[in-house]
């Protein structure tokens, strides 16, 4: 074996650090952002908006649980496709993930620099006037220096080692729940205005239900919720990650749920009502919980929401740069990527490689999408088809490999899987067309770089592969196609009808779900796996008896 594969990543964090690093990511610049853009879609109504995210991305988030303690490694969620389902299906999952979490990391920069543009002080202004354009909501080119410079931060902290990280997260992570829950408390207690939640259309859903389900998909509540996933990502340097990986995954939404239940109803409640006579929810804020708490004269608020928007976003980056690491680490392993990134650090057992191509393609990303809501809508669909991966891989390990000792075993994962697959599907439809395509067609470019690296390493059994990645060619493009004949309220046009669609899309879903379990197969790096854990796997005529959906 490789000397380098030989070095594994230290098992230093216990329950307490891998929930910090959860909440850290979830309490990033979606909370500065992601009530003002949710109320813009819909109104008072994206309070339910945020509820449907929540139990959504918890349904998900339990399947995860099952696959993701059953085998404890860094970067686990771009490897589990690939072990039930071969290169192709595994490499798409990997590379969707890697996408929709990468291109987070300038974005949590933009929003620390987009922020400064409100600060108050005369010395500051020849500065914050230059740095962002409120009309094509874009950073200027000092703007863009600053925001680099911030990313280089989060590459350094992860730079000299995972408990340097694990150590700045925990004290940052504290600071982040605790003044979002400040800022509630004193918007609601100077100036909080009940009548606002029927204000606009006299309605609670003045952008009619339709308008509630788009913002779950597109208005950052997706986005936000996402940290979720990065306890997972850090299994192989969990102390005891069969009890504290789900713990901390959970933990980590019920947490994310009340505290952003409460900033959306503080928005709400803390617009001034005259403003929303004349514009409707249509508003224009650039800093929007900064802006509120000067119109409040919240000067202590206001101060502490400036040195936040440093610290909340600045936090979900250090984490997302650790966490896409630890992706390109697993990518690299199983061959889809070049072997150097996966070469850990001697001392500090870091895939530090992969550390400076994150870096690298987060400054591209910053340069090619200048502003927050830029790019928000677009990584909330990504990721919603990366929420595939848990329902699919749960399902298919149970069929593969039942008799294996699962730290967690879900007792309804007949139900939930299904479900949670059924239910991110619905989330990807209400993302709207044409965005719905245009981000299935980017994922579906991921294919030139697989082709490229199948290559060098050669088509042995690539049949099998290809056979086995069938369901998912063909569930993305039913998607697309959805979407397009999808109702109007959803962006398509309209033969089938507001309602009848989300049927339609539940309906479909089911059956590319089963199609896919049934397409799973024992694959060497799977029967490799498995005898580690020493369990013996299913032979395949077991396994159509035993288990035929």
């Amino acid at each position: 074996m490789n000397n380098n594969l030989e070095l594994k990543p230290k098992r230093k964090m216990g329950l307490v650090s891998l929930t910090m690093t959860g909440i850290g990511s979830i309490i990033g610049s979606g909370w500065l952002f992601g009530a003002y853009h949710a109320a813009k879609i819909a109104g008072p109504a994206s309070l339910v908006s945020w509820v449907i995210g929540g139990i959504a991305v918890l349904v998900v988030a339990l399947t995860y649980t099952e696959v993701a303690t059953l085998f404890p490694k860094s970067g686990g969620p771009v490897r589990f496709l690939e072990l039930t389902h071969g290169s192709i299906v595994g490499y798409m999952a990997a590379w969707a993930t890697w996408l929709s979490i990468v291109t987070v990391i300038p974005i949590e920069a933009e929003a620390s620099v987009q922020y400064m543009h409100s600060w108050q002080w005369e010395w500051a202004k020849p500065i914050t006037s230059t740095i962002f354009n409120a009309q094509t909501q874009s950073l200027s080119f000092i703007g863009l220096l600053i925001a680099a410079g911030l990313m280089l931060i989060y590459f350094l902290l992860n730079y000299w080692s995972i408990s340097l990280f694990s150590k700045s997260q925990t004290s940052i992570t504290i600071f982040k729940i605790a003044i979002p829950i400040f800022s509630v408390a004193s918007i609601v207690a100077a100036g909080f205005h009940p009548q606002n939640f029927t204000a606009v259309n006299h309605s609670f859903a003045p952008y009619g239900w339709a308008g509630a389900l788009t913002a779950v998909a597109t208005a950052g509540i997706v986005f936000a919720y996402n940290g979720f996933q990065s306890p997972m990502h850090f299994a192989g340097e969990s102390k005891n990650p069969g009890k504290d990986l789900p713990r901390a995954i959970i933990l980590t939404l019920i947490i994310a749920v009340f505290l952003y239940l409460g900033l959306q109803a503080a928005f709400i409640g803390g617009v001034e009502p005259s403003e929303l006579a004349i514009k409707g929810w249509s508003l224009d804020f650039s800093s929007p919980f900064a802006q509120l708490a000067i119109a409040l004269n919240l000067n202590l608020v206001v101060m502490l929401l400036y040195v936040d928007a440093f610290v909340s976003p600045s936090g979900t980056g250090i984490t997302y740069m650790g966490t896409t690491t630890r992706m390109l680490f697993a990518m690299s392993e199983y061959g889809h990527l070049p072997k150097s990134w996966s070469k850990l650090h001697p001392k500090y057992h870091i895939p530090r490689a992969a550390l400076w191509v994150n870096l690298f393609v987060g400054f591209i990303f910053l340069y090619l999408f200048r502003g927050w809501g830029q790019l928000a809508g677009i990584i909330s669909a990504a990721t919603v088809v990366t929420y595939i991966v848990g329902p699919m891989a749960a399902m298919s390990l149970r069929k593969l490999a039942p008799d294996a000792e699962r730290p967690v075993r879900l007792k309804a994962l007949q139900i939930i899987a299904p479900l949670g697959f059924a239910i991110s599907s619905e989330v990807l439809y209400w993302s709207r067309w044409p965005l719905t395509g245009k981000v299935i067609f980017i994922l579906l470019l991921g294919f030139v770089i697989y082709a490229y690296f199948q290559n060098k390493r050669g088509w042995k059994n690539i049949k099998q592969h290809m056979k086995s990645s069938v369901w998912l060619l063909g569930y993305f493009v039913t998607m697309i196609v959805l979407s397009f004949i999808g109702s109007d309220q959803f962006g398509g046009i309209n033969i089938i009808p507001f309602g009848y669609d989300m049927a339609v899309v539940a309906v479909v879903s089911l059956f590319f779900f089963y199609w896919g379990v049934n397409s799973a197969w024992l694959t060497p790096k799977l029967e490799h796996e498995l005898a580690q854990l020493e369990v013996k796997p299913e032979s395949d005529k077991e396994l159509l008896v035993k288990h035929s959906i």
